[in-house]
């Protein structure tokens, strides 16, 4: 896989999202809660009066979620013609990926690896966890029996 990404960050991690699949990057705030919702399921927004269903990808990885009143960026992407907004920690910068996607190394832990595509080796030498951004809309894998 190689083409433009977007970098950033996800509870320390740091992790890149294919840039065709990203509509575009916002600052998600004004969340209106759903009830009954699933815990990944932080809320819904508005981009140019279109509603999207707001993902916590800390949550839907398993991680705790972040800070309440922290600044929290999303990127935008569809998945059958619904769109999600995807949390992120940080958003760094939209490159080209210059180094071809490596399996995922098991130290990554079994939801890391559920969500993850692959592993692409940094410009930088930091590595980024390709997501797979349907892993994350689905949310955490239920426990097992």
């Amino acid at each position: 896989m190689s083409g433009m990404m977007l970098f950033a960050e996800i509870a320390g991690t740091r992790v890149a999202i294919p840039a065709a699949e990203v509509r575009s990057v916002i600052l998600a705030d004004n969340l209106v809660p759903v009830p009954h919702a699933p815990p990944h399921v932080a809320g819904l927004t508005t981009v140019r009066s279109q509603a999207l269903t707001v993902i916590d990808c800390r949550v839907s990885l398993g991680e705790p979620a972040a800070a309440a009143g922290s600044e929290r960026w999303a990127a935008v992407v569809a998945r059958d013609s619904h769109l999600y907004a995807l949390l992120v920690d940080r958003v760094d910068d939209v490159r080209a990926a210059s180094t071809e996607i490596r399996p995922v190394p098991i130290g990554y832990g079994a939801a890391w690896q559920r969500a993850g595509r692959g592993l692409l080796g940094g410009e930088d030498d930091r590595p980024a966890l390709v997501i797979d951004a349907a892993a994350l809309i689905d949310g955490p894998a239920p426990p097992a029996a």
